[in-house]
């Protein structure tokens, strides 16, 4: 059902070569999805509605979805999932909350300050995927992070669906009615993306576009980045755990499963240095799969060239492979957990010990679940305020500070061959500085 790979004996250079990860080819999807965004570009909101005809089989007079159908699914949401999302709500806005950044101003020299404002972007759009599975917990994760950082006009956006009238699921529309979003559109793919991109008589243009979807979702962010600001391409899901003989094999065997059910792409790696714990594991897959709803799905899954078991000699040599492998979701199942936590440098999100697994994160941690995938936790990091906020310098200096710092700015100017910079300087002042 999962492959294995033995790490034991060294380490390969080149690590990350060597590590399971799907095959995405999102500059081939960039061709496919680069006529839909400029027709969008083009011919607006009936570019949008024709595309959602032909991909989602579903006739649109608008993709504004009337403020009456949000009240209407919020009104007739399960008692029990509104308690949920409204304690997801809770703890969320409690993190985030606590993310939120305080202007700083720093005394240079006397007479010489710099400012750090951070100001909110102006106009967001949050997309919500839909498709295999409805994603209310998703919406919670776009729209807490940008009210709490203060953004002024949001939009969410979600696939139209054909079970529910050309609406989103209505489980997405009550989630914005409980966090009070009344902008909501019905239009899903790369052309969703080029709707919040350029605008439509039906939807203002936004600044940034943020939120998980699949590969058009993500190919159009990258062709359109720079017309738009982008959060991340967000790939399929990825769980990696790190685990030694102290783990329990069916707690691991359920949550590389709660990954894998999202998708047929979705990543699920083990790293141990137990063999007796890899064949533990892989023989509670073989039981739990079976039980489970989306079983095919997630066989698949487990069975792709993204997932495997990889056996490593020792727990250091497996802090190696996760740092390569920069998961979206690491799960640190071994002794000492705290400490063996504390030392990753490269993941989305940490989950330490056995009763913090990724499906907490998921929904109710307080934590956000749009994380960087793909190996992107390098280098990037997940949804959160300051995804949402600019910092800008704020400069101000008097006269006699300026005077002090002209001498200097004229001496990089001309080393730079670039002698107006300090002409401006010295323009301010009835006096010429030695050359």
């Amino acid at each position: 059902m999962i492959s294995r790979i033995d790490l034991r004996g060294s380490l390969p250079g080149d690590l990350r070569s060597v590590l399971p990860r799907a095959e995405l080819d999102v500059e081939a999807a960039l061709e496919k999805v680069r006529p839909i965004c400029e027709d969008v570009r083009h011919h607006g909101a009936a570019a949008v509605r024709e595309y959602t005809r032909r991909f989602d089989g579903v006739e649109l007079e608008s993709t504004r979805v009337p403020a009456g159908e949000i009240e209407k699914a919020l009104a007739g949401l399960d008692p029990a999932v509104r308690d949920a999302l409204e304690e997801s709500i809770r703890r969320a806005r409690m993190v985030h909350r606590d993310q939120r950044r305080t202007d700083v101003t720093t005394r240079v020299v006397p007479g010489g300050t710099v400012t750090e404002r951070w100001i909110p972007v102006g106009r967001v759009g949050l997309y919500v995927p839909g498709g295999r599975a409805v994603y209310p917990s998703s919406v919670v994760m776009n729209v807490v992070p940008a009210q709490e950082a203060g953004v002024g006009s949001l939009a969410v956006t979600s696939p139209a669906q054909r079970d529910f009238g050309g609406l989103p699921h209505p489980t997405i529309l009550a989630a914005c009615a409980l966090l009070g979003v009344d902008e909501v559109y019905a239009a899903g793919g790369a052309q969703a993306v080029a709707m919040f991109a350029y605008g439509t008589e039906e939807c203002p243009r936004a600044d940034l576009v943020t939120g998980p979807g699949n590969i058009w979702v993500a190919a159009a962010k990258r062709l359109l980045k720079g017309v738009i600001g982008i959060d991340s391409e967000a790939g399929p899901t990825e769980i990696a755990v790190l685990a030694d003989d102290t783990a329990d094999p069916v707690h691991v065997a359920a949550d590389l499963i709660s990954q894998a059910e999202h998708d047929v792409l979705a990543a699920a790696v083990l790293v141990t240095d137990s063999a007796g714990l890899a064949d533990a594991v892989e023989a509670e897959l073989a039981v739990q799969v079976g039980r489970t709803k989306h079983s095919e799905r997630i066989t698949e899954a487990l069975a792709g060239r993204q997932s495997g078991i990889v056996l490593v000699d020792d727990v250091e040599a497996g802090l190696k492979v996760v740092d390569a492998y920069a998961a979206e979701h690491l799960e640190i199942q071994t002794a000492d957990a705290d400490a063996v936590a504390a030392r990753v440098r490269n993941a989305g999100a940490v989950f330490v010990g056995p009763f913090a697994p990724v499906s907490l994160g998921d929904y109710l941690a307080g934590s956000n679940h749009v994380l960087p995938t793909g190996g992107c936790a390098c280098h990037s990091s997940g949804l959160s305020v300051q995804s949402f906020l600019r910092g800008v310098h704020v400069v101000k200096y008097d006269e006699a500070a300026l005077a002090d710092a002209t001498a200097r700015v004229v001496t990089l100017a001309e080393a730079e061959d670039l002698p107006a910079h300090g002409a401006a300087m010295k323009a301010r002042f009835d006096w010429e500085i030695p050359s």
